[in-house]
């Protein structure tokens, strides 16, 4: 199963959120590349974490799960694909059941930070949705998560 692509009927199905984040790059990219910290903001508001596996190397797998404020957990994993320390991190993204078989498409998650001295553009990527609802939905998870990140951020 092909996950990126360059198609244009593929374009609308495409997510791209651009977000400066009031601290150096070398700071965003650890709260992304270091459990402890990813598990405090990962997820839209109200949601808690819990990272099962986090191995963030080419190859390397990512597994974990999110508790909706209503009791109801909502699982993950992918596969890391590439990492360039403070620059990128490339990895696969699918949504399965408790025992991690998938119960959506696979899409492609690129995160890149540019270093803006005292500040960081973080470029968000993830492709190709199934539809335009379902990146819509993940537009709005991304932003609420990128907000509690900002958070996590000041309190840094």
């Amino acid at each position: 199963m092909a996950i990126a692509s360059d198609r244009s009927a593929d374009r609308d199905r495409i997510l791209i959120i651009n977000r400066v984040f009031d601290a150096p790059r070398r700071v965003v990219w650890k709260a992304w590349a270091e459990p402890e910290q990813l598990v405090r903001w990962i997820g839209p508001a109200g949601f808690t974490a819990k990272i099962l596996e986090f191995d963030p190397r080419p190859g390397g797998v990512f597994r974990f799960y999110m508790r909706g404020p209503d009791g109801t957990d909502h699982w993950q994993k992918g596969v890391f694909r590439e990492i360039v320390e403070y620059e990128r991190i490339v990895r696969t993204f699918v949504w399965t059941d408790a025992d991690g078989s998938p119960t959506l498409p696979e899409t492609l998650l690129t995160v890149e930070f540019e270093d803006l001295g005292a500040t960081t553009r973080l470029t968000l990527r993830q492709e190709v949705f199934e539809s335009v609802t379902a990146r819509d939905l993940h537009r709005g998870g991304w932003s609420s998560a990128l907000d509690k990140l900002a958070e996590h951020l000041a309190a840094a």
